[in-house]
């Protein structure tokens, strides 16, 4: 019988609870403002921490009325005050408020009000806007759809305290990418918000400081005006460095170590300044501490990894200070079954994000190991290291996985660790496995990754061959992300280097001649330039040339023409007359020059071009079509003379480049023998 009951149990108790918010809402109609005045008091009382009295007004209609009283010109200013007030209780509330407040226009309504002339009300509808703002569901955009609010909201930032607050918080959380910074920028943001830095209150100070960080961030054009604003004659920089101090809130010193770290990065200030070194990177390796709280352990050290990302003293330093490597080791054991944390909620909240830690570890060792060798070994060293990435390879969460494979990228760099470590973890398999079917972001990295582990020396190339990369980077050359293609071909690179004819083989089959074209005639010149690498692998050893010309000379000599007639860079050119010049290598080969006059021509011309590194590349294919110790050596050496070859060697024998004249002396001298 009770699960009979059920269904009709719960409506009742639904419809009684709404009921008993119908009340609230009939007064919004009464005739007479003073009771309708007292009717949103009393909603605003019932509503305040009431999540479930919050959402039965919004379903009983209550938001499109007081959105009508709100913007009522005969409303008194106190009513309308007192309903911007209700509306932001409401937006307080759950995600599903807030969408039900922009179901109903209320970001306009509100915009409105700005225009009031009371600033009771003002405040009211910015300390409601900054509430929607701030919402996750709320579109940036919507701030910025109409020209004029943005000047309005820099206007009434002299108006009070909370305008200043609430509007810089709204800045701060709207603002988000290139566009919305320059927009606000063009608006006199920097000149109207940097005095309130100075402000007498804390709350101002810090929503100030949030729209400075997010403003600099990856943008040069704030960060080389910030360097030079001073308030009350001092500089900002300064005004940053004073708020780093440890007798600051924490809160306050991460969020102006964050400006000074995008100032650094966008070239406004000096990696060697006193205010990086001695600063803001010893301020954010403190927030790598065991007793900092978890979001600030993350902020600290995604902040780090960005500034010292790109620098090698940077790194060096940070690497020594206050050992840091081994504290990032704490980031993977937490919470540990011995925390110190008493409070229930703190640690059921700190288990949900325990995976940012690691994701901020993760990105931390990948920006200290970028470039030195002895830190890339005290990483690894570091206790069960492998261990924890390949574990992160294989996390649930994306943004782990990706700071796992970068830090994994990191250390791949090196060849110590790519002979030792690497071979003991077989970290290939894992790789591969992230490389089958994962977000772009990540498989750019990975790909990266996979390139290093290719690379002659490492003994991962074997296993990796066999588990079907070759299929893999083949199908990553057709992707449309670039660095992707670029990757993909770099690895197969990276592969032929050095390979045994049927890897090679597999490799030209895998990739196919239309998609060796296609890759030919790249936009890019990365993807170019690693493709005629490629080609120049594939061409090296004498059987591998004539084998891979006898299946596929005809397509690799048009794409060869084709480059060498094209508009291409000098490197380009140079590094397709090496492939020739690998090509006049071979055994049966070279005769598919001998016998294309277009392509003799086009060498005869870059042995007298005014680039040397041309004239030497072209140099190279002679010598290695005239050498004598070769069968037919003779008819070749006379077809050339016949095309002037001879006059254009006695010519370089003269030249002023040591090189050139070496390589013309030595090619005469075939001529002689």
């Amino acid at each position: 019988m009770a699960c009979v009951l059920e269904g009709p149990l719960r409506m009742s108790v639904l419809s009684e609870v709404t009921a008993s918010s119908r009340h609230y809402v009939d007064r919004l109609f009464d005739l007479d403002p003073q009771k309708v005045l007292q009717g949103v008091i009393d909603m605003k009382n019932a509503v305040i921490g009431n999540n479930k009295q919050k959402a039965n007004l919004i379903v009983l209609g209550a938001v499109p009325r007081l959105l009508y009283l709100l913007q009522q010109e005969t409303s008194s200013t106190e009513l309308r005050t007192e309903c911007a007030v209700v509306l932001g209780s409401l937006a307080m509330g759950t995600e599903n408020n807030v969408k039900s407040l922009l179901d109903c226009h209320i970001i306009p309504a509100l915009l409105q009000g700005l225009l009031s002339p009371d600033l009771k009300f003002i405040e009211a509808c910015l300390r409601c806007l900054r509430t929607i703002f701030i919402s996750p569901v709320t579109p940036e955009d919507l701030l910025y759809a109409d020209a004029t609010v943005i000047s309005h909201l820099m206007a009434l930032l002299s108006r009070s305290r909370y305008t200043q607050e609430y509007i810089c918080q709204i800045f701060s959380h709207c603002c988000k990418g290139p566009d919305h910074q320059t927009i606000l920028f063009n608006h006199g943001a920097v000149q109207n918000i940097a005095h309130l830095l100075i402000s007498t209150s804390y709350k101002v100070q810090m929503q100030a400081l949030k729209c400075f960080s997010v403003l600099a961030f990856e943008n040069p054009q704030v960060s080389m005006t910030l360097v030079n604003v001073s308030v009350d004659g001092e500089l900002l920089p300064q005004i940053f460095v004073k708020m780093l101090q440890r007798d600051k809130p924490i809160e306050m010193q991460l969020t102006s170590a964050k400006c000074l770290t995008s100032m650094c990065r966008a070239g406004a200030i000096r990696t060697d300044d006193p205010c990086i070194i001695l600063k803001t990177l010893p301020c954010l390796v403190r927030m790598c501490s065991k007793d900092r709280l978890l979001e600030e352990r993350v902020e600290g050290a995604e902040t780090l990894a960005y500034l010292i990302e790109t620098d090698m003293e940077l790194q060096r330093t940070a690497s020594i200070t206050d050992h840091l490597i081994v504290m990032l080791a704490d980031y993977f054991k937490y919470p540990s079954s011995v925390s110190a944390i008493t409070d229930i909620k703190r640690l059921d909240h700190d288990l949900k994000h325990a995976h940012e830690l690691r994701q901020a570890a993760f990105k931390l060792y990948a920006s200290l190991g970028a470039n030195d060798e002895d830190i890339r070994k005290k990483i690894i060293e570091t206790e069960n290291m492998m261990d924890r990435i390949v574990n992160g390879l294989s996390e649930s969460s994306i943004k782990v996985r990706l700071a796992a494979v970068r830090c994994l990228h990191s250390l791949s760099r090196s060849v110590q660790q790519l002979r030792t470590s690497f071979q003991d973890h077989a970290v290939w398999k894992p790789l591969m496995k992230v490389l089958q079917n994962a977000p772009n972001e990540i498989l750019v990295v990975a790909s990266s990754t996979l390139c290093n582990l290719l690379l002659e020396f490492s003994p991962s190339k074997e296993p990796i061959l066999e588990s079907g990369a070759i299929d893999l980077l083949c199908s990553l050359t057709q992707s449309e992300n670039l660095a992707l293609r670029v990757n993909g071909i770099w690895a197969l690179m990276n592969m032929a280097f050095q390979a045994e004819q049927k890897i090679k083989s597999d490799i030209l089959r895998g990739l196919s001649t239309e998609q060796l074209f296609q890759l030919l005639s790249d936009s890019d010149v990365n993807v170019l330039m690693k493709t005629l690498g490629l080609l120049r692998n594939l061409l090296s050893t004498r059987p591998h040339i004539d084998h891979i010309m006898s299946t596929h000379g005809k397509q690799i000599m048009q794409a060869v023409t084709l480059i060498l007639e094209g508009e291409h860079n000098i490197e380009v050119k140079e590094q397709t007359l090496c492939i020739l010049a690998n090509i006049a290598d071979g055994t049966t080969a070279k005769e598919l020059i001998m016998t294309n006059d277009d392509i003799l021509q086009k060498i005869k011309y870059y042995m007298s071009h005014s680039n040397a590194k041309l004239q030497l590349a072209a140099m190279f294919c002679i010598s290695n079509l005239i050498w004598n110790e070769e069968e037919g050596s003779q008819e070749r050496q006379d077809k050339l003379r016949d095309m002037g070859i001879v006059d254009i060697l006695h010519k370089l024998s003269q030249s002023s480049d040591p090189n050139l004249c070496d390589k013309a002396k030595t090619a005469l001298q075939q001529y002689l023998a």
